[in-house]
């Protein structure tokens, strides 16, 4: 069990994790931070934080646990603000959807701490941002990807792992750099996809009507363009090379459909689909596969 908790960032993210870890036990207390001094007693009231900080440092001060529950661009700055007062046997996480510049910035700053910081990334969230939507069950049954880098201790290492099982969550170990890679291709140009694909509607002058008629495809296809803005902007920028690589990946490829039905060839377009929907189904079988 840890002593205290101290939250920097009561939104949906940190929020759900505070609310996860006291009902697994594992926190005696929980001292939160947010920019806005109204999400932090939001927070307090519905009773996500036990004490509202009125700085970040502060929220750190006596915590061997520490949360960074904020936006990617504001990692390095948040990282200065507690830095005095992150002992030797705190553990330090994120929960960054990137990692490198993560990773870059608790260099730069943490210096020779920089092996309390163990970077996480759980794949999950909503596209309702704040501490009023923050879900107790929000990690349940989620991956969790830890970047660890050579100079991070095993023990916090090792307290991280425990940690996330702990809220049922599976726990995965990558490189910082393979961690940004893949959630370039299957998180972040998904995103981009999605916001791309509304303003092209939109922009049209029958953009309104069009969506008027749209259907639950349509819906799920794009539940994930009405995310955060402010969020995903600082995710697309700071992953922009492994993302712009990914574009090119997808423009080709969209670049092929539409050889196929410019050409009239309803053989080439029928293979595109069908290599489509074999690998979609594939990856729904070993998605849906019990875990051990």
């Amino acid at each position: 069990m840890f002593e205290q908790l101290g939250l920097i960032g009561c939104g949906l993210m940190g929020g759900s994790f505070a609310l996860a870890l006291k009902r697994a036990g594992l926190v005696k207390r929980v001292v939160g931070y947010s920019k806005s001094p109204s999400t932090t007693e939001r927070a307090r009231q519905m009773g996500v934080i036990d004490v509202e900080a009125p700085s970040a440092l502060l929220a750190v001060s006596g915590a061997d646990l520490v949360l960074l529950a904020v936006p990617v661009a504001a990692t390095e700055a948040t990282f200065k603000a507690i830095r005095h007062l992150v002992r030797g046997d705190t553990l330090v996480m994120d929960v960054g959807s990137t990692k490198r510049e993560v990773i870059d910035a608790a260099r730069r700053v943490l210096r020779d701490q920089v092996g309390v910081f163990v970077p996480a990334h759980p794949i999950t969230g909503k596209e309702l941002s704040g501490v009023e939507h923050a879900d107790v069950d929000l990690y349940t049954g989620r991956q969790v990807i830890l970047t660890p880098i050579e100079r991070t201790l095993t023990a916090q290492l090792n307290k991280a792992k425990a940690v996330w099982t702990a809220l049922g969550c599976h726990v995965k170990e990558m490189s910082p750099e393979a961690h940004d890679a893949a959630y370039a291709a299957v998180s972040h140009l998904p995103h981009m996809i999605a916001f791309a694909l509304m303003n092209a509607i939109q922009g049209q002058t029958q953009g309104e009507e069009f969506l008027s008629l749209a259907g639950p495809g349509f819906r799920d296809f794009t539940r994930i363009a009405a995310s955060d803005p402010s969020v995903w902007r600082d995710i697309l920028i700071s992953n922009r090379e492994e993302l712009l690589a990914q574009s090119k990946h997808f423009q080709r490829a969209l670049e092929a459909f539409e050889v196929a039905i410019a050409s009239g060839n309803p053989d080439a377009l029928e293979t595109l689909i069908e290599q489509a929907s074999s690998t979609r189904a594939r990856w729904r079988m070993a998605d849906i596969k019990p875990r051990s």
